[in-house]
Formats: structure tokens, sequence, C-alpha cells
């Protein structure tokens, strides 16, 4: 079972269909990422699937159901049944989202947004703390897709999750496509949030799609859907990340209207090119850089 630390290389969110076509070739990606809610059961496809996947790739375990910023306590089940994935599959990064998502018992289905102020960042870091420990490892908390901001925050988003990773000790997971959904549809420059997120504190780096919707009074809003090709936007923003912090394990999320496997591959290679050479052609930007 490859267990080694991930320096760089690309990889992509896992899914069923192209089990084959990885296991016929897995040198193709340097990792593969799941969702850990997929296989919190005991057995089954998925399961025996990614036990035969296990023996030639890394794995990047990537959490969206633990809640980590609602004000209740973390589910115990659910921190139990993460830690029991962990240990089964020991993967070489595994990370959460800066978000909530469940109260009283009821999960809402969704990411939503926290407030950057005192009192969330100390409920985060204990919780945080708490998921640390119950795995024995650093975890990785990414950056969310906003479409508000909370008006009682207190510090921006960038100051609050460096001050979440100082105090927790916890990573980042950098989600480029988020970070230019944020910028676009609450205002800041992504490249100054970038300047102010220490490179040697990011652990994994996210590229998606997105798409944007016209608004009636002729305003627009960008919407994470990660169901088509990487942005042109995203790629310049990898570009300009690669150039000042360097080469970091780097995942290609593809969840919906699911593309033929070469086109997946294709994604990937792109990832592993921009690592080497990161320079694109000037384009036009939905956000300044």
């Amino acid at each position: 079972m490859n267990c080694k630390p991930l320096q760089a290389g690309a990889g992509v969110a896992f899914k069923p269909q192209y089990f084959e076509a990885l296991l016929a070739d897995p040198q193709r990606l340097d990792f593969i990422e799941i969702h850990a809610e997929n296989y919190f059961g005991a057995g089954g496809l998925l399961h025996a699937q990614m036990g035969a996947l296990r023996e030639h790739l890394p794995l990047s375990v990537h959490g969206v159901g633990l809640s980590l910023g609602g004000t209740q306590a973390l589910d115990a089940g659910h921190l139990q049944r993460l830690a029991e994935l962990c240990r089964r599959y020991e993967p070489v990064l595994v990370s959460e989202h800066l978000a909530w998502s469940s109260h009283a018992g009821v999960y809402l289905g969704d990411l939503l947004p926290i407030a950057y102020d005192r009192a969330t960042l100390d409920r985060l870091v204990e919780h945080v703390d708490q998921l640390q420990c119950a795995l024995q490892r650093e975890v990785l908390i990414e950056n969310p897709a906003a479409c508000l901001r909370l008006a009682h925050s207190e510090m921006s988003e960038v100051e609050f999750l460096h001050s979440l990773s100082q105090h927790s000790g916890c990573g980042v997971l950098l989600d480029l496509n988020n970070l230019l959904i944020s910028s676009h549809n609450c205002g800041g420059d992504p490249w100054e949030y970038l300047q102010q997120l220490p490179p040697e504190r990011v652990g994994e780096v996210h590229l998606a799609s997105h798409t944007r919707v016209e608004l009636p009074d002729g305003e627009s809003v960008l919407v994470d859907e990660h169901g088509s090709a990487v942005a042109d936007a995203t790629w310049q923003l990898y570009a300009e990340w690669v150039r000042h912090a360097g080469k970091c394990p780097t995942l290609v999320e593809w969840d919906r209207n699911l593309p033929t496997w070469s086109v997946l591959a294709a994604e990937a290679d792109c990832v592993r090119s921009l690592q080497c050479v990161p320079f694109m052609p000037a384009i036009t930007l939905d956000v300044p850089l």
C-alpha cells in the first residue's frame, strides 16, 4: 500500500466508472480522492474497488459532512466512522470544509457559511483539534465557495483561515475555483488573498468548474458546479499560484456530467504540465488577479 507523503502531482476525484481504466494504468495519476461519507459502509463494490486501487495509488480522503463550523458538538458516530475509514486505507491526505452542514441531528445537504469572528474561530479550533486527535494526524481545511459574507464577520476569510491554521495546527486545502467564485460574488482580489496565505500551510489544491448565472438586475453570480472542464480563469490562477508557491498535490474535481476517462485524464495532464512550466496564454478573467 502506497503511503508515502505527496509533495506534488495530479489526481482526480475517483468514480467507479473509471475503475478499469485506473487499474489498467495507475501511473497515469499520482493520487485519487474520495468523499469520505460514500465509504462509511463496511463492504460492497466501492470498498472492493478501493482496496484494489490502494495497492497502486495514494489516497486523499475528503469529508463533506462533519459540520466543523456548526455550533453543536461534532457527531461522535460520524467522527468514529471517519477514523475507521482512515485506519483502513491510510490516506496520505485528509480534508474537511470551513463550513457547517447540520443542526439538531438534521443534515442539511449543503456547505453553509460561517461568520469570521473570534467566537467562531475558537469553536473551529476546538472542533479541528478534536478531529485531528481522533485521526492522530493533521487535516486540511478547505476554503468555501461563497455567495455572501455574514455581516458580523470581524476578519477576512484568509485571515480567519490563517488564524485557524496557526491555532489548531491544521493545514489548508486551497480550492482555487472556490476562491474565484467567492471573489466574484463577494468582492476581493484573489491574488491578494493568495499572497496572505502561507504556502507552507497548503497541503493540497483543488481545481474545478463553475457556472455564471445572470441576475435580473444585470449582475451575475458564479456557482460551484463540478460538472465540466476546469475554467480558464482557474487554470490561470493555478499557474500564478505555482509560480508563487511551488508544486503541491493538485486534484481535478469533476462530480457531475462525467466525461470519458481520456478527457478527465487530460485535465490531470494539464496539472502536471503547469507544475513543470507554470505559464499560460493571457486570457480575460471573470475577476481581477
